[in-house]
C-alpha cells in the first residue's frame, strides 16, 4: 500500500510540475542582471509556469509561485556542485541546488533580508545546504491532488492553510517552507504573528508592548517575502543605474 501511494504521488507530482502557458505581468529578468545584484541570503521570487504554480498564485492571490534561496559561493565552499548558486525545494526532485539558468525567461524579484551580518547569513545558507536531498512525502496523495485544479474552489479564509501538506514529515508543500525554516533557525522575522499587550512595568504605565510569535513554517507562501517589512526589494534595472533619459521611444524622431 505504501509503495502504491508513493508511486501515485510521484505521478501526480510530475503532472503538476509540467509547464503551461502563462501570460506574465512583467518582462523576464536577464540571468546576468540578476546575478549582478544577488547576495547570499537573498530570496528570489519567481512567477512560475507549472500547473501547481497556477494553483499557488490563485490560493495566495499573488504573482509569485516559487521561491529559491541564493547561497552563492557558500555552496561550492561546502562541496556543492560548481555553477549552482541556489537552493530550492522542487515538488519532484525535492531539495536541490540549481544554477541561475533555471530562471531564464521568468519574471523574478529579489527580496533581501535587512540587518544580517556575515555569521547570520552563513547560518541561513548552511541550514538550506544541509537539507539538499530531502524529499517530499509523496505518499500523501490527497494533499497533492488538491492542486489538480488551477483554481481550487476554496473559501478565502482557508486558502493559506491549503498550502501545507499534512503528513508531519519534512515535507515541502511549496518552496517557501524550506526558506522560512532557514530564516526561523536564527529567529529572523518574515511575517510573525503580532500581539499587543499592556506593559507590566512601573516605569512605563500605559505602555504597549509588541510581542512576536513565530508563524508555523508550513503556512508561508512565496509572496510573504515580498510583503514582509523586514525584506528589501531589489530591482536589477534600478540597481544597474537607471536613466530614463536614455530610453528610446517609438514616437521619437
Amino acid at each position: 500500500m505504501t509503495l502504491t501511494f508513493s508511486w501515485l504521488g510521484l505521478r501526480l507530482a510530475r503532472f503538476l510540475a509540467r509547464t503551461t502557458h502563462v501570460h506574465g505581468i512583467g518582462p523576464a529578468n536577464e540571468p546576468v542582471h540578476l546575478l549582478a545584484c544577488l547576495q547570499p541570503g537573498d530570496v528570489l521570487l519567481v512567477e512560475g509556469n507549472s500547473r501547481i504554480s497556477n494553483a499557488i498564485k490563485y490560493l495566495t492571490q499573488s504573482t509569485w509561485s516559487h521561491a529559491a534561496l541564493f547561497v552563492g559561493a557558500h555552496l561550492t565552499e561546502a562541496g556543492g556542485q560548481s555553477g549552482h548558486c541556489f537552493i530550492e525545494a522542487d515538488i519532484v526532485e525535492g531539495v536541490r541546488s540549481i544554477g541561475i539558468q533555471e530562471f531564464t525567461g521568468l519574471h523574478a524579484r529579489i527580496c533581501r533580508p535587512v540587518g544580517l551580518n556575515e555569521s547570520d547569513c552563513r547560518k541561513i545558507t548552511a541550514f538550506a545546504i544541509a537539507r539538499i536531498g530531502n524529499k517530499y512525502d509523496l505518499r500523501n496523495v490527497v494533499d497533492l491532488a488538491r492542486y489538480l485544479l488551477p483554481t481550487p474552489p476554496v473559501p478565502l479564509r482557508f486558502r493559506r492553510r491549503m498550502l501545507a501538506l499534512g503528513s508531519g514529515d519534512p515535507t515541502r508543500a511549496i518552496c517557501s517552507t524550506l526558506i522560512a525554516q532557514a530564516f526561523q533557525s536564527i529567529r529572523y522575522p518574515i511575517l510573525p504573528i503580532t500581539e499587543f499587550r499592556n506593559a507590566d512595568r512601573p516605569e512605563c504605565l500605559g505602555c504597549i508592548e509588541e510581542i512576536l510569535q513565530v508563524r508555523h513554517h508550513s503556512l508561508f507562501a512565496p509572496r510573504d517575502f515580498d510583503v514582509s517589512p523586514y525584506f528589501e526589494i531589489i530591482k536589477p534595472t534600478l540597481a544597474a543605474g537607471f536613466d530614463f533619459t536614455s530610453l528610446h521611444w517609438l514616437d521619437q524622431p
